[in-house]
């Protein structure tokens, strides 16, 4: 095995690597026998096909893709190790050479970790969260949000009536959409869901308003001391975490535009932009999830933070039970990421 280690500008490296003949020529049969798993052949079991039938219905190409990925996933950890390189996020790699009986080349480009100078966070944290006004702080519901909520929920609820006006001599009769607002009682508290009466609903309902009022206040001060930790943090974002974050971005306007029973290109059309003038548009937004995920990987280091491992189990279970295809390890992993935010910003909070 051949490296070369070249360094690259924004905490990147490439790493130039070659597999020598023999080893790259070792990962043929299990190429063959992964592929055949999900092969159907006629007149055999799926996966119990023989190597010679396997040989002559899937392209060498892909068996050739295929040991490449498998020689890759057994050899970049130990090229990591051996050369201390701590590498984060997902590398970019590029095949140079692939050929049956030939040394593998490849091209491997990841970004690593950045030095990172975080500024006094806690101090910021106290700082941003005095000047929190008691009018800001004050999370109580009056009379009209009560008001206006109920008769948003009566109006979401009520049947529209088609009018037509009857018209004079040479005038074209005219037709509205009226509103017959439901009646506020008991019964019709009761079809919303689990309430008693009228009063009980508005128990609930100033409970609830109540503590939406509060997130929208922890979410707005958690946004300012982000943005002030952030803006007073001195590190180089790697270009390959940038590029990710503004793909995700990218991947939920996407699914959104889906929902709404549109498509992303005839979207884009309507807009006359393309795919690349989004990620131009996402780039600065990219930087800044980048950069926030490095600056609260760091204050976990520096906090010996980590989340409960019980809880985080329980949570992942949640997760495969809504959602049966779900890659454990990679839930594993968001779930771990998100409780340990939350114990940032919650230690950040108590300032």
């Amino acid at each position: 095995m051949k490296i070369k280690i070249n360094k690259l500008p924004k905490s990147e490296v490439e790493i130039e690597l070659e597999i020598e003949q023999d080893t790259f020529e070792s990962y043929f049969s299990k190429a063959i026998q992964k592929l055949g798993e999900n092969t159907e052949i006629d007149g055999f079991r799926k996966g119990k096909a023989p190597e010679s039938v396997l040989l002559a219905q899937i392209p060498e190409m892909k068996v050739l893709e295929e040991m490449a990925q498998m020689a890759f996933m057994d050899h970049y950890p130990k090229i990591l190790e051996q050369e201390k390189i701590d590498a984060i996020g997902n590398p970019i790699i590029s095949i140079t050479k692939i050929a049956r009986n030939n040394p593998l080349e490849l091209k491997i480009q990841t970004a690593i970790l950045p030095e990172i100078i975080l500024p006094d966070y806690k101090k910021l944290s106290k700082e941003i969260i005095s000047k929190v006004t008691p009018e800001e702080k004050n999370t109580e519901v009056t009379e009209e949000e009560m008001e206006n909520t109920i008769l948003d929920i009566r109006k979401s609820r009520s049947p529209k009536k088609h009018i037509t006006e009857e018209a004079k001599e040479g005038e074209e009769k005219k037709e509205e959409t009226k509103e017959e607002l439901v009646e506020f009682n008991d019964d019709f508290v009761r079809a919303l869901g689990p309430f008693e009466n009228i009063e009980d609903f508005k128990n609930k309902l100033r409970e609830n308003i109540k503590i939406e009022k509060e997130n929208i206040l922890k979410e707005k001060t958690r946004l300012k001391i982000v943005e002030k930790v952030i803006e007073e943090t001195k590190t180089e974002v790697p270009e390959i975490l940038t590029n990710a974050e503004v793909e995700k971005i990218l991947y939920k306007m996407e699914s959104d535009i889906a929902q709404m029973g549109l498509k992303f290109d005839e979207y884009l059309k309507h807009i006359n932009k393309t795919v690349d003038d989004m990620r131009a548009e996402f780039k600065k937004d990219g930087e800044k999830k980048a950069k926030l995920g490095l600056v609260l990987n760091k204050i976990a280091e520096v906090e010996k933070i980590t989340p409960d491992e019980k809880e985080v189990e329980h949570e992942v279970e949640h997760i495969m039970e809504q959602y049966k295809d779900a890659d454990k390890e990679r839930a594993t992993i968001h779930v771990h990421t998100v409780l340990t935010n939350e114990k940032i910003f919650q230690m950040l909070e108590n300032q």
